[in-house]
């Protein structure tokens, strides 16, 4: 029996969705343990897309999917999204979809709240996406917050959103000077919630226990990536979660001895959306290359990602946070054509040289990249599906990398489709 973590290694956009719909054929149980709707997975099956936000990728193989008490959840988009898949010919029920009683809710306010404070802090914005994520895990700390399990009691659910909108209107009013909302529209709003997703709450903690106890295997869904995780990513240019493998225990209600296996999803190379330092970032004609060629455009936000080399500063680093056993490289055809590729084994900075990723933001602005260089290839690897069958230049640049950071590569992603996969070890067989 196997239970297996996934996250990103890198600033998130690493291909996360296409890796977990893959794993999901082979697991009973699929759980997505911290995040919003400022995550997006991407899933391309049968040439098909399918995009989503809050339901965990697992979702089109028909496995049981939670949504975690680490997550924050906008109804409202849930609501649309699972109207979504059900357009789509996807199974979205009772059975399928499962949502923690004690995960917190994205309200009205917190929206409002976020998209205030970027226009405020005009050109020293984090790039947030304005979903109300930070303000809704804000109110979860000062214990502000509005669970599922309070959704489910009418008066409980009265009485705290009229309380907690006399503050936030007052806030919204006198220190934003942007306009206040009304509590009884929204009340009257998220009732209609209620009544679509009440058969869906319960304790995904329990049926996660029980599941396990019959034998079954369960896969946790990371959102974002290591980098962006609020204690250990490029903070304040972080999302305001865990993103690393640790909260899968605190975000799903489960203990670190059930956890066998966490795989590391990182691209071939490296995107950021948003701002934020970025080291090993192109701002030359393969830059722009390489961001055309992988369709690099954020799924949540559609803004343009930048593109970089391959980071094994950040990837390291990213090991040693997470425990990972192994390694997903994704999107290896992207960097098909180019005659060299480069990879970043250190910064320089200072006349000094670092192998680990620094704190300060403002050291980590002036680092300069410390590159190596592989030659590239130029046959089209999408249709390849052994290892041994890769060109020989695309076989020495995934060895590098394994050896520049001592973890093997488990599974290696050719191209968007779910067959367009090389599996060297599957976690669950």
């Amino acid at each position: 029996m196997a239970n297996v973590v996934i996250v990103g290694t890198q600033w998130g956009d690493e291909g996360k969705g296409k890796i977990v719909d893959l794993l999901a054929e082979y697991a009973d149980i699929v759980v997505r343990f911290q995040g919003g709707n400022n995550a997006g997975h991407t899933m391309v099956v049968n040439g098909e897309q399918f995009i989503s936000h809050l339901v965990p990728s697992g979702i089109l193989q028909g496995r049981t999917c939670l949504i975690g008490n680490g997550m924050v959840v906008d109804p409202a988009v849930l609501v649309e999204e699972i109207d979504y898949l059900i357009g789509k010919g996807v199974r979205v029920d009772e059975t399928t979809l499962k949502i923690s009683e004690r995960a917190q809710m994205i309200m009205p306010y917190h929206k409002s709240i976020d998209l205030a404070r970027e226009r405020m802090k005009g050109d020293k914005k984090i790039g947030t996406t304005g979903r109300g994520i930070g303000p809704a895990y804000e109110d979860k700390a000062t214990r502000r917050g509005i669970r599922f399990v309070d959704l489910l009691d009418p008066e409980a659910f009265r009485d705290k959103v009229e309380t907690i909108m006399a503050e936030k209107n007052f806030y919204l009013e006198q220190f934003f000077k942007t306009e206040t909302l009304d509590p009884e529209a929204v009340i009257a709003e998220y009732r209609q919630y209620a009544e679509r997703l009440a058969p869906l709450v319960t304790n995904i903690s329990v049926v996660i226990d029980q599941g396990i106890r019959r034998g079954e295997q369960v896969l946790f869904e990371g959102a974002q990536g290591t980098h962006l995780d609020i204690d250990h990513g490029t903070y304040p240019y972080v999302t305001s979660s865990n993103t690393v493998s640790g909260n899968a225990c605190c975000g799903a209600g489960i203990g670190p001895t059930v956890i066998s296996d966490v795989y590391g999803i990182v691209k071939a190379y490296t995107t950021r959306v948003g701002e934020g330092p970025f080291p090993s970032e192109l701002f030359d004609d393969i830059g722009d290359a390489i961001q055309k060629k992988g369709a690099e455009f954020g799924a949540t936000t559609g803004r343009k990602r930048r593109c970089g080399w391959l980071d094994l500063v950040i990837l390291r680093n990213a090991v040693r946070l997470n425990g990972l056993t192994g390694l997903v490289i994704t999107k290896l055809d992207v960097l098909g054509g180019l005659p060299e590729i480069e990879i970043c084994t250190a910064y320089r900075y200072q006349d000094e040289t670092f192998r680990d990723f620094p704190a300060s933001l403002k050291m980590l602005a002036a680092c300069e990249p410390v590159y190596e260089v592989l030659p590239g290839w130029t046959e089209d690897i999408s249709g390849i599906r052994r290892f041994e069958d890769l060109p020989e230049n695309a076989r020495n640049y995934l060895r590098r990398i394994e050896a520049l950071i001592e973890t093997p590569i488990k599974i290696i992603s050719v191209g968007p489709g779910r067959q367009e996969t090389i599996v060297l070890e599957n976690p669950f067989a």
